[in-house]
């Protein structure tokens, strides 16, 4: 194996992976993806995804948090059960956390009540947040300049934006986690736009598997799943965008990755 790749943000609690995990954890070895983080939307899945990770531990970590979607479940009687979580040593992040107008699975202010608050807890235990935002771009970065200065870091999960929201996260000292979607010549035209101007130090890459797909994987899956076993694929498509060799990328990422989750 040439070169290893992170995949900063898996699914693997998801119940597609259900059947076969064993298979899909070999799949993306055999693909050099050795290390994961398994992402947390809500409490139950943030306790799955540790205790996924503690039964692979060579190669599994996971955060931990309230996705906006479920913004309303994170009362303040439960922030002290995220906090318990965040104590175990293989959950490296607060997240995934943010605002998401599009869905608006939550009433806007729950939003962001659930991210306010996580955002407090992140800088209290002193882990890096997983960021989620969609189409709330304003209210997002002015919460999060707020926080900023207290956080060890952030990372923007599933960035799909173009140059000029890459600036703003840029300003606020976020890494960047570029997905398959930069695949996607039609809906990922702004992105693609976007990924040659992150700086080295800051892009991470992610399947979000088992979501977003690589449009342009072949073959493609019956089942149209994702998966950790095709981040290559994504890391080949982003390297071509900003004129680097693969290895290179591969190289960089896992670097940013290991020092950003203290993997």
């Amino acid at each position: 194996m040439s070169h290893e790749f992170t995949d900063i943000g898996s699914n693997l609690t998801h119940s597609s992976f259900a059947d076969d995990l064993g298979s899909v954890m070999n799949r993306a070895a055999n693909a050099g993806v050795t290390r994961q983080i398994v992402t947390g939307a809500d409490l139950a899945s943030s306790r799955a995804a540790a205790a996924l990770a503690a039964a692979y531990p060579a190669a599994l970590w996971c955060t931990a948090g309230v996705h906006p979607h479920h913004a309303t479940e994170f009362a303040p009687a439960r922030h002290q059960e995220l906090r318990e979580l965040l104590s175990a040593p293989r959950v490296v992040a607060v997240g995934e956390c943010g605002l998401d107008y599009f869905r608006d699975f939550s009433p806007r202010a729950a939003q962001r009540e659930a991210f306010v608050a996580q955002l407090e807890i992140a800088a209290a235990v002193e882990k890096p947040v997983f960021l989620h935002q969609r189409d709330a771009h304003r209210d997002f970065t002015a919460i999060l300049a707020e926080f900023r200065p207290a956080l060890v870091g952030g990372v923007a999960h599933c960035f799909t934006g173009g140059p000029e929201e890459l600036e703003a996260y840029l300003a606020l000292d976020l890494s960047i986690g570029v997905t398959g979607w930069v695949c996607d010549e039609r809906r990922g035209a702004d992105l693609r736009e976007a990924v040659p101007r992150i700086p080295a130090e800051r892009l991470m890459i992610e399947t979000d598997a088992p979501y977003l797909l690589p449009r342009d994987l072949e073959p493609r899956p019956k089942s149209r799943r994702n998966e950790p076993a095709f981040l290559p694929h994504i890391a080949r498509a982003v390297a071509a965008l900003r004129g680097e060799s693969p290895e290179a990328l591969a190289a960089a990422t896992t670097r940013n990755a290991v020092r950003f989750f203290g993997l």
